[in-house]
């Protein structure tokens, strides 16, 4: 049988509690809950919530330790934080380390990147805010980021800051501490329910929604420390009604009656936030309260509890409570390291061996790291040390995120370009922010402008336009281009597409997207040295349109057709030449299965071509074509280039050219990607308009 292992005090300070079997047993349940959740997502849908029950568990233990403290007289906040240190930095700063060291060997420059900023994020206990900036069109599938479920952490470090300055400042001024609580509580509580309805991601990762689950914990702290008369009373009553019910002789009233339903009534409530709640739901929203009462009521029904004491007591769940935090630390690197090496959900076979590899380490981290420098002797110095640690990995992935994630994958060379690429795109950025200083309020595309002055092309559009500015930049040179980009908004004038996407975190940023392309157009029309504009689209956003100049008609095709003539109608007015583009192609899988992986366990066929006619078929850009094709037919000095002319032959699409992946995600180019394109774009530019002579007697 596995035993835990006898529990030590640290301080002589701050008061440990008597230790309660069942509450590692409930910790065994949330964190076994959450990994299955992430590695068989079918067979517990709801096992997310696991992380919540955490939360009721933080919020009692850490604010009994509190209240204890303040009542004698004792509590130090060196103390205390000393305590969370040695609690908490030992198995973080090692899974932090080691997922580092694995990122060097095993990712991508721009994986390596995300993850080093990742790890800074993690070590300074912020993910949750660096997750919740990130959300929004370009954000990464969850499951290819190791560290996502850090933002929990962020959201208990935050806690433990505010709740004991409050505490203390509470306590000297003689408030009542179960008011401040039970405030405190009904506030978070109220902002979540607003939250769940406005903005699903800022309820999930703030911490101001997100309290309220760890203040239930302390509420029911105070509660078993202060136990009120009226509530002991109630307490019998209840329990004495439920004999008379149960049995048919009198029994004592000793409170096992009403603790064994409690936790009964618990345990339903947990299994049906296990199989009910799903990603769906509006988490956490009202849902949340499953969890938390499941977690508060199997709390208070105590150790007397025959649930408590016969299941959650028992050696197996006390050991998986004891390397619980280890345990979640561990197995959600392991997972999402498996998805980026095989570049797609990783099989049932290599996610049970993840999970076991995880438990492994868990327990390992805990006998050789977590249990020798939580507990024992020369504490002042282990905290120092874990301190220093600390700051050491945080600023090591902070550099590395500055750097991009290049330095340790590519040539000089290479890395010198792509270094140069991103300077000049953050001076492209400035340069256009200084005309238009509202532009990133309205989107999460950066307009970028070579010069302030005195470009020469123009490219308008999605993401897509955007995508283009690095490869075109480049060729052009003393040419100068500018890039009007706004998250799916279409490169027509007063025409709004792309709004209302129910995969989209913000969707409010796309609503006035279209009122940048205006603004762009305005400021190209007015602009005599640009002669050229691009538009590019990704006709994928191609949904929830309306034409803003003529909102009663509600023809999706002459809607799109109107807006396409009243664009170019205005361009020719304004002698600009002009150039569509259709899109490159999408990818059916994630381009990092084209790149060469070490580690990867899956034999893989070659992942770096795909069938055209996948691309070809697809519905939105045979529609988007077909409309735009037919307007040209009224128009014959508008020119048009097809991106699949570069990236694909008659019979394949590729996702790499000359030893590069030109991909960074399954629609949007890479750098390479840009750099490879633009050529293509340039050749088309000069066999329809002739510029190089244009260019030449500018003195470009």
């Amino acid at each position: 049988m596995l035993q835990p292992i006898k529990r030590e005090v640290m301080s002589a300070h701050l008061p440990h509690s008597k230790y309660r079997r069942d509450i590692d047993g409930l910790r065994a349940i949330a964190v076994l809950s959450v990994v299955s959740f992430h590695a068989f997502p079918d067979w517990v849908p709801g096992g997310f919530i696991g992380v919540d029950v955490f939360f009721v568990i933080s919020g009692f233990l850490i604010s009994t330790i509190i209240f204890e403290s303040l009542d004698k007289g004792t509590f130090s906040f060196a103390d205390f934080y000393a305590r969370r240190i040695r609690r908490i930095f030992p198995a973080l700063i090692i899974v932090l380390v080691a997922s580092f060291a694995f990122g060097w060997l095993g990712l991508l420059a721009d994986e390596y990147k995300q993850l080093a900023k990742h790890i800074a994020a993690g070590a300074a206990f912020v993910s949750n805010f660096v997750l919740w900036k990130e959300s929004g069109y370009f954000d990464n599938a969850a499951d290819t980021k190791p560290f996502l479920h850090l933002w929990s952490l962020g959201i208990e470090e935050q806690f433990y800051i505010v709740w004991p300055l409050l505490l203390w400042f509470a306590y000297k001024r003689r408030l009542n501490l179960l008011s401040v609580g039970v405030v405190i509580a009904i506030i978070s509580f109220l902002l979540n329910l607003r939250e769940a309805k406005t903005d699903a991601v800022a309820d999930f990762y703030s911490p101001q929604t997100r309290f309220w689950e760890l203040m239930c914990g302390s509420i029911l702290a105070w509660l078993s420390l202060h136990k009120l008369s009226c509530a002991q009373n109630l307490v019998a009553k209840l329990d004495g009604l439920l004999e008379k019910a149960i049995f048919r002789e009198e029994r004592a009233n000793d409170g096992v009656a009403l603790a064994n339903v409690l936790s009964a009534f618990a345990f339903l409530l947990l299994c049906y936030g296990f199989f009910v709640i799903n990603r769906e739901s509006r988490f956490p929203g009202g849902w949340a309260l499953v969890p938390v009462l499941g977690a508060l009521l199997t709390i208070f029904a105590g150790p007397k509890a025959w649930g408590n004491r016969a299941i959650l007591s028992n050696s197996l769940a006390v050991w998986f409570g004891i390397i619980s935090f280890p345990l979640y630390l561990w197995h959600w690197p392991l997972l999402s390291f498996a998805r980026i090496v095989e570049g797609e959900v990783p099989s049932s076979g290599i996610r049970v061996a993840a999970v076991l590899l995880a438990i492994l380490l868990a327990w390992l981290t805990y006998k050789i790291a977590e249990r020798p420098l939580r507990f024992g002797q020369h504490g002042k110095a282990k905290v120092a040390g874990l301190v220093f640690s600390m700051i050491v990995v945080g600023c090591a992935g902070y550099s590395t995120y500055n750097q991009d994630g290049l330095f340790p994958f590519i040539s000089a060379h290479a890395k010198a370009d792509d270094v140069r690429a991103i300077n000049a795109e953050r001076e492209a950025v400035d340069n256009c922010n200084g005309i238009f200083p509202d532009w990133l309020k309205v989107t999460d595309n950066p307009c970028k402008m070579q010069r302030t002055r005195g470009n020469t092309v123009a490219i308008v559009g999605d993401s897509h336009a955007g995508q283009l500015y690095v490869g075109m930049s480049e060729l052009m040179g003393s040419g100068g281009i500018a890039a009007f980009a706004a998250s799916c908004a279409a490169p027509y004038i007063n025409f709004s597409s792309g709004t209302n996407d129910p995969n989209d975190p913000d969707p409010r940023k796309r609503l006035g997207a279209y009122k940048l392309i205006n603004s762009a157009y305005e400021f190209i029309i007015k602009d005599r040295d640009i002669g050229t504009v691009i538009l590019a689209f990704s006709p994928a956003c191609l949904f929830n349109f309306r034409d803003m100049a003529d909102i009663s008609n509600s023809n999706e095709e002459s809607m799109l057709q109107n807006a396409i003539r009243r664009t170019f109608d205005a361009l020719i007015k304004a002698d600009k030449n002009v150039l569509v583009l259709f899109d490159n192609p999408f990818l059916p899988y994630e381009p990092s299965m084209c790149a060469p992986r070490p580690f990867r366990i899956t034999n893989k066929a070659d992942k770096c071509a795909f069938p055209r006619t996948q691309f070809d078929s697809l519905p939105s850009f045979v529609k988007y074509k077909s409309s735009v094709t037919s307007v040209l037919k009224d128009y014959p000095g508008i020119a048009t280039y097809d991106l699949s002319r570069s990236l694909c032959d008659g019979e394949s699409c590729y996702l790499e050219k000359n030893n590069a992946l030109l991909y960074r995600d399954r629609n949007h180019l890479n750098f390479a990607g840009s750099r490879y394109v633009a050529p293509h774009i340039m050749n088309a530019i000069n066999a329809h308009f002739q510029l190089e002579s244009v260019y030449h007697k500018r003195g470009y």
